[in-house]
């Protein structure tokens, strides 16, 4: 990881979970990393907590399903920090909605997990393209639900659906950097069951093996620490012992 010491990351969903996790260990690790996410005081709490670390942690509250929200956040971090090195874009929201469910539970999922990384992915290029950085890294967290077919159970389809998007972009977008020739390499992690906010009910059973955000944040360590000529393309992890989708069936 010393090849990242003092480059900017920016962090997505940074308020808890992997995302928290996240901007953790890269200002232990030496990066200037930038939070992106609703809850501001939980942004707060993290900015004390890594205050004297070696790297530095700024926030910036945005709703990811703002696009204006979005420009004014890449715009702040341009002006302020000059760069954007390394995007992780892990924000991700799960209604529990199937495809005769509530319009707006839709709307939100779409919107976050498929548009708002989108438009992060585009701003963040943006930058690397504009400063011609010489390497540069776009990692999405992604989805088990990304790879499988599993719009048979209930309340997860459209979240499949898009993390499904998500995979689709990601092949995409890398193809696109190699056909600009550009130095961003552009990484999937596709966790299975992981202990945060979004599956809570699931902790609560106690039924089920789930990894930790650690677990993930460890995977994205991996891929960013790779050399340059390395682009760890995909990374799909599961907890150890368990059937992803025999856990999927059982939470139906």
């Amino acid at each position: 990881m010393d090849k990242w010491n003092g480059k900017v990351a920016v962090v997505t969903g940074a308020s808890s979970g992997i995302g928290k996790e996240t901007c953790k260990q890269l200002v232990e690790n030496g990066m200037i990393v930038v939070g992106f996410a609703r809850r501001e005081d939980k942004l707060q709490e993290l900015e004390k907590e890594l205050k004297g670390k070696l790297g530095t942690f700024y926030y910036v509250k945005v709703d990811l399903c703002s696009e204006e929200n979005i420009l004014e956040a890449f715009n702040w971090v341009k002006k302020t920090l000059k760069s954007v090195d390394v995007l992780v874009n892990n924000a991700g929201v799960w209604k529990l909605s199937d495809f005769l469910g509530n319009t707006n539970d839709w709307k939100q999922m779409y919107d976050t997990n498929v548009i708002g990384l989108t438009i992060c992915s585009r701003e963040a290029i943006k930058i690397m393209e504009e400063i011609k950085i010489k390497q540069g890294h776009i990692i999405n967290i992604n989805s088990f639900a990304g790879h499988n077919q599993i719009s048979f159970i209930k309340d997860i389809s459209v979240y499949a659906a898009t993390k499904h998007s998500v995979t689709s972009i990601t092949d995409n977008l890398r193809e696109l950097m190699g056909m600009k020739d550009l130095p961003i390499r552009v990484t999937s992690i596709s966790p299975g069951a992981v202990e945060t906010e979004m599956t809570e009910e699931f902790r609560k059973s106690g039924a089920h093996k789930m990894m930790k955000a650690i677990d993930i944040v460890d995977a994205i360590m991996f891929a960013l620490s790779a050399p340059q000529r390395v682009n760890v393309a995909e990374i799909i992890l599961t907890p150890t012992g368990e059937n992803i989708l025999g856990f999927l069936k059982n939470s139906a």
